[in-house]
């Protein structure tokens, strides 16, 4: 039976049997170093020298003009919507197949989320699928999308499923079209690229998380990305409270974010960042012994798609049935490796279930048979 193998494989590669987290993070480079350094320092809220590091060396890496770090992935999104125009009683598309933190930050700003199907291939926003939904029921005025029920559709969210980009250059030119905002959740794709071009740097306003499960983290966090030195100074200006600098005066120009990462976050991040070649390289040999593993099984193993080059955050089959599923998560669970099926599909929880949306097949038919397996880039033991 495959699962049986597959456990054997799990608990051979992490060299236990015992519990096996579905990804924990790894500190092994400077992390003390530089967190002691800002507890010797005292500036450890969000004043430091490791914040305005961090955000530079996110925009090295990424190559995106700008970044600005917040207290966490949501708190990035929820602040690339807002700068993106989002406002009560609009439209924002997205995927129903998502955590529940992008819907979320739609909804602080009093927004309602449409749901559209997935592509089978990247597990995220299908351009397709965008595409005949704005074509049955929207229609642009003056440059202006609407949806037939009157409202204003202001945005698209694409997230980058499990760290695979999604058909991010072809969402784009939908949008465009439509005269529609672009905005990317990349929360779990940092080191993942498109085409050559890192996820989160095509859309005007994107976002990053580096939550404790994330390819690297900084305890909580995240980071809003953009390309426009304009949008770059509203963010950090919005995230900091409004607040207008000044060596003892608290002024407040407008109602705003109290969002910074604090400093002691930071350092951690730089730490994890210089790491952060290596894990990806790791991930990805691990994701490449999983397909070897499977391959000719019943088991589908979920491989990065055409054009992208991914950093298999969290690795994912899809088995042949959801009894299947069920029984593959009951039964490696049981043996202490911790597996679990994708996020409940966003239209069927309480707060969404009268959300407008499409068609949901590749969704549904995802959420039936979708496993995430182990994808820590070390012996849960410490072990190398």
């Amino acid at each position: 039976m495959i699962i049986n193998q597959l456990i054997n494989f799990i608990q051979e590669y992490y060299r236990t049997k015992d519990f096996i987290p579905l990804h924990a993070p790894v500190f092994e480079g400077n992390e003390r170093k530089y967190v002691l350094d800002t507890l010797d320092s005292t500036f450890v809220s969000s004043v430091g020298a490791y914040v305005d590091e961090f955000e530079k060396k996110i925009t090295d890496y990424t190559k995106a003009g700008y970044a600005i770090a917040t207290v966490n992935g949501t708190a990035a999104l929820h602040t690339a919507l807002y700068l993106s125009g989002v406002k009560a009683g609009d439209l924002v598309i997205t995927q129903a197949l998502t955590f529940v933190a992008t819907c979320n930050a739609i909804s602080y700003l009093g927004a309602a989320p449409v749901f559209v199907d997935v592509n089978r291939e990247t597990l995220g926003l299908c351009p397709q699928a965008l595409l005949n939904y704005l074509e049955e029921y929207c229609e642009v005025r003056d440059q202006v999308c609407y949806h037939k029920n009157g409202a204003r559709v202001r945005a698209v969210v694409v997230m980058h499923t499990f760290g695979h980009p999604a058909k991010i250059i072809e969402l784009k030119k939908v949008c465009e079209c439509f005269y529609i905002e672009l905005v990317e959740d990349a929360a779990e794709s940092l080191g993942s690229l498109y085409k050559g071009q890192h996820t989160g740097t095509f859309a005007t306003m994107s976002a990053l998380s580096f939550n404790g499960n994330k390819v690297i983290t900084t305890g909580g966090g995240g980071m809003i990305l953009c390309n426009e030195e304009g949008a770059a100074n509203r963010a950090k200006h919005i995230t900091t409270t409004a607040k207008q600098p000044h060596p003892y005066e608290f002024y407040h120009d407008e109602i705003a974010f109290n969002y910074r990462m604090p400093n002691i976050n930071a350092a951690l991040g730089c730490a994890q960042l210089e790491q952060l070649n290596g894990y990806i390289k790791n991930k990805r040999a691990l994701a490449s012994l999983y397909q070897s593993e499977l391959i000719s099984s019943e088991l589908e193993f979920v491989v990065e798609p055409l054009g992208a080059h991914s950093n298999y955050w969290l690795n994912a089959v899809i088995c042949p049935s959801k009894q299947y599923r069920d029984e593959m998560i009951a039964h490696t669970n049981q043996a202490g490796i911790m597996t679990r099926p994708v996020w409940q599909l966003m239209h069927t929880l309480p707060m969404f279930k009268n959300a407008l949306r499409g068609p949901l097949v590749n969704s549904i038919n995802l959420a039936d048979r979708l496993v995430n397996i182990p994808s820590s880039v070390f012996d849960v033991r410490g072990l190398k």
